[in-house]
C-alpha cells in the first residue's frame, strides 16, 4: 500500500462517519427511535421546537440503555447525528443552516463541498454510505411529491425554504448519488442588497425600477450560478401591487411579496410516463388566467415562443431569464429556443418576434474574484437588415482594475447612450432624465452617496 493510500485509511477511519462502533450505535438507536415515535414524527399539530424535544428525550433514554461504552461527547453525537437525520437532512443540515454556504455539493457520501463566500471548500462532513445519502435525496424529493428511482434517475425539487435541489442516482451517478443545493435565503434580497454587494449601483437600479414600472420586456440573461433567479426576484419586487402576477417555473423558487401573486410549478411523469405538465404546458395556460405580468423561472426549451407571442399580445412588463453568456448570445440562444417549439418558422420571422418583443437584456456574470456582477443592461434596439440590433445602456468597467484583495473596483456605468425606449416609457408617466445616463454625472453622484 502506497503512503497516499495509508494516509487516505488512515483519515477515513478517524473520520467520525467511518466509526463503527458509534455506526452500530447509531442505527440501533435509530430504528428504535422510527419504531417508538413512528406517526409522531409527521403530526403536524406538534410545532418543531416540541418535536424535537419528543425527539431529544427519546434518544436519551434509549442511549441510557445501550450497552456499548460511549463517551459524554460520543453520545452527543450520536443525538446530534439521529436526531438531524429524523427531523432534518442529515449530515448537511449544520450547512444549511450556515447563512455563509451559499451551495451545497455531494459528490458521493464521502465528499462534500459547499460554495462559502463565492470560494468551493470541502467539508469535513460525510455521510455514513450511499445508502444513507439516498435516504435524505428520497426523503427531500417526497416532499414536494416527486421520485426518484433507476427508471429516473434524475430529479429537480426544493427545500420548504424554496432552496433548489438537483439529484442524480443510480444508474446515472458513478459512484454516487450525487446531490447539489443551492440555498435560498429565507429573507429574500432586496435591490438595496445587490446595491450593498456591489451587483449594481443605485443609478442602474433606478434605471431597471423605472424600466420594469413601465412594463418593458425584460431577458435575465447569464451563465449558471450568476445570479439569475435572484435578480428576477429582485425585479420582479418592482412591479406594482395592484397588477395580476402569474408565475411559471420548474421548481418555485420565486418569493414575490405582492398580494396578487400565482406560482405555477411543472409536474414530472408518473411511473407509467403519464401526466406530464411542461413550462410550455404552464405558459399557455397563463394566457387564460387574465395575467398582467407573466414571470417564467427560465426558458428553456419551445416555451420560448409562447413566452415571445405573450409579450407581443399585450402582456407587457413580462420576465424571463436564460442562459447565455453575453446579450448578443441572449438573443441567438432565444432564437434557437423558439426553433425547438417544433415549427418551421424563417429565422428573419423569428428575429422579428425577438426584436418586437424583448426591450432590455440584463446580463450577469460570475467574475474571478467570486462576486456576481450585472456586467451589460442593453436595449433591443430593432432590426437592421436581418439582423436584431443592439445597445448598451449600462456597461461594468472592467479597465478599473483589481485591488490588492483581488477584487475588481469597476462599477455597472452608463454608457453616454439615451435608449429609445424613453418614449414608451413616459407613456406610463416615467420621465427619466439626461443625467441618468451622463457617466460623469453618475459617478459624482455616486461618490456623494458612499461618502454619506
Amino acid at each position: 500500500m502506497s503512503l497516499y493510500d495509508r494516509i487516505g485509511e488512515t483519515t477515513k477511519e478517524s473520520t467520525p462517519g467511518h466509526n463503527k462502533k458509534l455506526e452500530g450505535v447509531r442505527h440501533r438507536v435509530h430504528q428504535s427511535l422510527i419504531e417508538e415515535l413512528g406517526p409522531v414524527l409527521y403530526d403536524k399539530e406538534l410545532s418543531e421546537d416540541e418535536l424535537r424535544s419528543r425527539v431529544h428525550d427519546t434518544l436519551q433514554r434509549y442511549l441510557m440503555l445501550e450497552k456499548t461504552p460511549l463517551s459524554a461527547m460520543e453520545k452527543v453525537q450520536v443525538i446530534e447525528d439521529v436526531s438531524d437525520d429524523v427531523l432534518g437532512y442529515g449530515p448537511i443540515d449544520k450547512l444549511l443552516r450556515d447563512e455563509d454556504v451559499s451551495e451545497i455539493m455531494c459528490n458521493g457520501p464521502d465528499q462534500i463541498f459547499v460554495e462559502r463566500k463565492g470560494t468551493l471548500v470541502r467539508e469535513d462532513v460525510t455521510f455514513v454510505d450511499s445508502a444513507h445519502l439516498r435516504r435524505i435525496i428520497d426523503k427531500i424529493v417526497a416532499q414536494i411529491g416527486r421520485r426518484i428511482d433507476e427508471s429516473s434517475p434524475l430529479c429537480d425539487a426544493r427545500l420548504p425554504d424554496g432552496s433548489r435541489v438537483n439529484a442524480v442516482v443510480a444508474p446515472l451517478a458513478l459512484g454516487g448519488p450525487f446531490l447539489t443545493i443551492r440555498k435560498f435565503s429565507a429573507d429574500p434580497l432586496r435591490i438595496d442588497d445587490l446595491i450593498r454587494f456591489g451587483t449594481l449601483g443605485v443609478h442602474a437600479a433606478r434605471f431597471l425600477q423605472a424600466c420594469i414600472v413601465g412594463r418593458l420586456n425584460v431577458v435575465v440573461s447569464g451563465g449558471t450560478g450568476t445570479g439569475k433567479t435572484t435578480t428576477l426576484n429582485v425585479l420582479s419586487g418592482f412591479i406594482p401591487d395592484d397588477e395580476r402576477i402569474v408565475t411559471v417555473e420548474d421548481a418555485k423558487e420565486l418569493q414575490l411579496n405582492q398580494e396578487h401573486v400565482l406560482s405555477l410549478e411543472t409536474r414530472p411523469p408518473n411511473i407509467e410516463g403519464n401526466g406530464e405538465v411542461t413550462i410550455r404546458d404552464l405558459v399557455k395556460n397563463t394566457l387564460r388566467m387574465r395575467p398582467d405580468r407573466i414571470v417564467v423561472g427560465e426558458c428553456r426549451s419551445g416555451e420560448a415562443l409562447d413566452m415571445l407571442q405573450a409579450m407581443n399580445t399585450g402582456h407587457d412588463g413580462s420576465l424571463t431569464t436564460l442562459h447565455a453568456n453575453n446579450p448578443r448570445d441572449s438573443l441567438s440562444r432565444l432564437e434557437t429556443l423558439v426553433l425547438m417549439a417544433g415549427f418551421d418558422l424563417p429565422v428573419r420571422a423569428i428575429r422579428e418576434q425577438i426584436a418586437s418583443a424583448v426591450d432590455l437584456v440584463v446580463q450577469l456574470q460570475r467574475l474571478k474574484d467570486g462576486t456576481r456582477r450585472i456586467t451589460h443592461i442593453t436595449e433591443v434596439a430593432g432590426m437592421e437588415g436581418d439582423v436584431v440590433t443592439l445597445q448598451d445602456i449600462f456597461l461594468f468597467d472592467f479597465g478599473a482594475g483589481m485591488d490588492e484583495n483581488g477584487r475588481y473596483k469597476g462599477e455597472l456605468k452608463p454608457t453616454g447612450v439615451r435608449p429609445r425606449f424613453t418614449d414608451k416609457l413616459a407613456d406610463h408617466g416615467i420621465k427619466l432624465g439626461a443625467e441618468m445616463f451622463a457617466p460623469e454625472a453618475v459617478r459624482i453622484a455616486e461618490s456623494r452617496m458612499r461618502k454619506k
